[in-house]
């Protein structure tokens, strides 16, 4: 039988401090009303002292390693998907791995900022199904809170921090990705990126971002990454039972699903609580949906994310 990258477990983090449009709009020259219209957001974590993308990142994966019903020291492979990493280097993935109490293994961090976590799956897909590894850990975590211009409403309402994390096996069987699409286009880095790294100005920088333009390749570049996803895995639109999005906005999750044909009540929304958490998003909305029992064994799922650079990518899965 075919050896798939099946999904055992997931696990979420979120920072102790919900902060809501209202207590935002003390500070913020804005509103509750303007960012519901706009964004479909009413709430978002943010991390406070001692919280970090590495303890998130942490905290998640203790959870998808419980859920899975494994040991820690069966894991062999970890990926963080980030950002926001807690140091320029090492790797935030090393900090997790220790904390998880292993001595040993492949950890190293993506970034590809919201596409982050997609970009890790295929990643770990690829080394699970050429036996470089058995079993891997795959989070996105961010905090995003401490690189946004908070003087800057059109872009600081947007983010929150979190983190998400998924235990991936290789298996015999049905389930498992079933396919994975990863892109990239550098000629539009000026819509969305960080003004600042340690190449550059030696600073850490703020979120830039050229909103209207940015919606406007999202909607297409999701829509056909998620169609071309579809075909290598021999399906249609017509057999997703769930779509788990990037959650970035909640107006490009219904373009994206009526350009696909795709009924509302298929698509997984988490953007309402937890706002753009980034390369955490998707892992985040897809514990939060399995956990609650919207998605059951067996099912169909598509995971799609668009982030800056721009990357973006799509995964179908059988959960």
């Amino acid at each position: 039988m075919t050896v798939r990258s099946a999904l055992i477990g997931t696990g979420s983090a979120l920072p102790a401090r919900r902060v809501s449009n209202a207590e935002l709009a003390e500070t913020v020259d804005t509103s509750d009303e303007w960012i519901v219209a706009r964004t479909g957001i009413r709430f978002r974590h943010i991390a406070g002292e001692g919280e970090t993308t590495a303890t998130l990142g942490a905290e998640a994966a203790k959870k998808a390693i419980a859920a899975a019903g494994i040991d820690a020291q069966e894991v062999d492979l970890i990926i963080l998907a980030t950002a926001t990493p807690d140091q320029t280097f090492p790797a935030s993935a090393t900090k997790v791995q220790a904390a998880l109490g292993i001595n040993d293994c492949i950890a190293f961090d993506v970034a590809a900022v919201c596409s982050g976590f997609l970009y890790a799956l295929g990643v770990a897909d690829s080394m699970l199904r050429t036996g470089a590894a058995r079993t891997a850990l795959v989070i996105g975590a961010e905090t995003f809170s401490r690189i946004l211009d908070w003087e800057d409403r059109t872009t600081c309402v947007l983010f929150g921090d979190g983190a998400g994390a998924v235990i991936l096996r290789a298996e015999e069987g049905e389930r498992g990705i079933l396919a994975t699409a990863l892109h990239a286009d550098g000629r539009h880095n000026g819509l969305l990126y960080v003004d600042g790294g340690p190449s550059t100005t030696g600073t850490v920088g703020h979120v830039r971002m050229k909103g209207q333009d940015v919606f406007k390749h999202a909607v297409v570049n999701l829509a056909s990454v998620m169609t071309e996803t579809l075909e290598k895995a021999g399906f249609t639109a017509d057999d997703i039972d769930w779509l788990v999005p990037h959650q970035a906005n909640a107006r490009i999750l219904d373009a994206t699903a009526r350009k696909l044909g795709l009924s509302a009540d298929k698509v997984v929304k988490t953007v309402d609580q937890h706002a753009n958490t980034s390369a955490a998003s998707v892992p985040l909305a897809l514990d939060t949906a399995i956990r609650d029992g919207r998605i059951k064994p067996g099912q169909l799922l598509v995971l799609e994310a668009m982030g800056g650079g721009f990357t973006w990518g799509g995964c179908v899965l059988r959960s």
